[in-house]
């Protein structure tokens, strides 16, 4: 048996042209043009080719995009300030901080500046506790992805056991409390969890996202499972290049899978995407209107 391959880039292009769809009917019914905001510290390389990617993205959707570049010595006060400016432009319904921030500003702190209804990356403590508590609310973009992955080919995961690999408040955590909400039997394992293959082997959905590549072997995965690979890591190939690679190994767990997302072209395109609608669904929470069907 050869998996299924789950084409993320396809599916994010399809979810951008509903996202674009919905941005033009509020347009045209409630003269709203939602706008999302990205502030850029200093110049990492990896965060300047997302934020490009946000950008034209945005645009793409029909949506204003407002770009702030800041340089790596900002003082705190001054990002402060201009999050502070950001939660009371009405023309920005929605404020992402890329991260990493250097390490002279405290992240937590700059997350809890921003207006929960404006933060579209799901971090503020608001956003986080209303999702643990199984409420409405705005979600991480990758999470809100894995699941939107999963659901084309498995549109229901009530009852089915998942496993996520990975427990960071980016990723793991927040994937563990939408796939609660959708009925699923969910395991968190991170580095200390004893005997991993055994727990991936029992599970029908499996989440890597724990940053160590190909660490999921072939003959951890339960035949017929949908695997979901977050991992994007660098290595050295063989002609010297240097090619992209999951947590999961690839072509082992393929010939067991019964579907798996490729690295790239899975779950990294859908982020972007995702940031998307949870732009249009914070303008139309601002604005009091329906949350949007996409």
């Amino acid at each position: 048996m050869t998996a299924t391959i789950i084409d993320g880039k396809t599916i994010a292009a399809e979810l951008r042209k509903r996202v674009a769809a919905d941005v033009a009917r509020v347009k045209r019914d409630h003269d709203l043009v939602p706008g999302l905001a990205v502030v850029l510290v200093g110049h990492d390389p990896a965060s300047e080719v997302y934020v490009r990617s946000k950008h034209t993205q945005t645009q793409a959707a029909g949506m204003a995009s407002f770009e702030h570049r800041l340089p790596d010595d900002v003082a705190q006060g001054e990002l402060l300030a201009l999050i502070a400016t950001l939660n009371a432009d009405p023309a920005v319904h929605g404020i992402l901080v890329q991260l990493p921030l250097p390490k002279s500003l405290d992240t937590e702190t700059i997350i809890n500046a921003i207006d929960p209804m404006k933060d579209v990356d799901g971090l503020h403590p608001h956003n986080a506790g209303r999702l643990a508590g199984g409420l409405p609310a705005l979600s991480p973009c990758t999470p809100l992805g894995c699941i939107i992955l999963t659901k084309t080919v498995r549109p229901s995961l009530d009852g089915l056991n998942a496993i996520v690999i990975g427990r960071s408040n980016l990723v793991g955590r927040p994937l563990v409390q939408l796939l609660l909400n959708e009925n699923a039997t969910v395991t968190i394992a991170h580095s200390r969890s004893r005997d991993l293959a055994r727990l991936c082997a029992q599970a029908d959905l499996v989440y890597a996202a724990v940053g160590r590549p190909e660490m999921v072997r072939g003959d951890w995965i339960k035949p017929g499972a949908v695997v979901i690979d977050v991992g994007i890591n660098r290595m050295p190939g063989d002609d010297g290049r240097t090619r992209l690679v999951g947590d999961v190994a690839f072509a082992e767990a393929r010939e067991v899978a019964g579907a798996i997302t490729p690295v790239p072209g899975g779950v990294g395109q859908m982020t972007v995407a995702c940031l998307l609608v949870n732009t249009l669904r914070a303008a139309c929470a601002i604005a009091g209107l329906p949350k949007p069907a996409v």
